[in-house]
């Protein structure tokens, strides 16, 4: 009897995008990758800062769908935690998606994401994870959908990742249950001026269409130098930037033009409490290359 074993490869995700909280998200050419052998023992081998036991959020995913006990999971990749990257979204993604390839569930995509929302509270980052290119959400529970838009020729992306962490939890006590109509109002247009330009590759509508009025200067006190970047990244010869998820990562949209412009000048400000790094945006989803 052979032993079952897979590969997966997961992408990163920024979500939020601007305007769309918890509706819209992209995903990132940085990676999850995460591989599964039967050995007849349980272990998970990680280098990374995270559990090395059952409550790993990638066998807690995997063991949602099959019982883990006889395998050893190795969790790598290249998401930096806690900087608003999707990673745990990666990670449930990840186990969901080698549960369902070792054992042959045959659970369709729209099933997985379902699965994937409740885990993670959100659907964004994990629409992205699995479907790849932007994604916009609606719905919730069995009437969830994701519609997904190929990312436009010529956009590319600038990643500002901050050396700190911030917490998911106290970005998200930053954001009051109501908000003011005028606030609701103006991300409503950005969104949609965000989607259009990027169905249409207008780069003068996702200019338009990155405005956010909800989250992101409620949560300015988290990662202010975060912020400053946001606001000057037009000035720098950007489309524009957003925070990416819950922060500090900022998401500086640019053209292929002048990306290598706008990288060198993020790189000579950020110097000492930023890493900043060239990003495309993936159109593969979750994907199992190796059986």
């Amino acid at each position: 009897m052979t032993d079952r074993h897979r590969l997966v490869r997961v992408p990163a995700s920024s979500a939020n995008l601007g305007p769309g909280y918890d509706v819209m998200a992209v995903a990132l050419d940085v990676h999850l990758e995460l591989e599964v052998t039967e050995t007849g023992r349980f272990a998970v081998d990680c280098d990374l800062d995270v559990s090395t036991g059952r409550d790993n959020l990638v066998v807690r995913a995997f063991e949602t769908l099959h019982p883990a006990d006889d395998l050893v999971f190795r969790i790598g990749g290249d998401i930096p935690l806690a900087r608003g990257m999707g990673s745990s979204a990666a990670a449930i993604v990840a186990g969901l998606a080698a549960a369902d390839h070792m054992y042959e569930l045959g659970i369709e995509r729209d099933e997985l994401l379902r699965r994937a929302a409740k885990l993670e509270g959100h659907p964004d980052n994990v629409a992205a994870a699995i479907y790849g290119g932007f994604v916009v959400c609606s719905g919730s529970g069995d009437d969830l959908v994701a519609t997904r838009i190929d990312s436009p020729e010529g956009l590319e992306g600038v990643l500002v990742i901050p050396h700190e962490e911030v917490s998911t939890e106290l970005a998200r006590e930053a954001i009051p249950a109501e908000v003011p109509l005028a606030e609701a109002v103006c991300n409503a247009a950005s969104a949609a001026h965000l989607a259009l330009g990027l169905s249409r590759g207008d780069f003068d509508l996702i200019s338009l269409g990155v405005t956010d009025r909800i989250h992101q200067d409620r949560r300015r006190h988290l990662f202010p130098r975060s912020m400053e970047i946001v606001e000057s990244a037009a000035s720098l010869g950007a489309i524009g930037a957003t925070i990416s998820g819950a922060g500090p990562t900022v998401l500086v949209w640019t053209g292929w033009q002048e990306t290598g412009m706008v990288f060198s000048a993020l790189r000579e400000r950020c110097e000492g409490w930023a890493e900043v790094r060239r990003v495309g945006f993936s159109p593969l989803g979750a994907d199992v290359p190796e059986l």
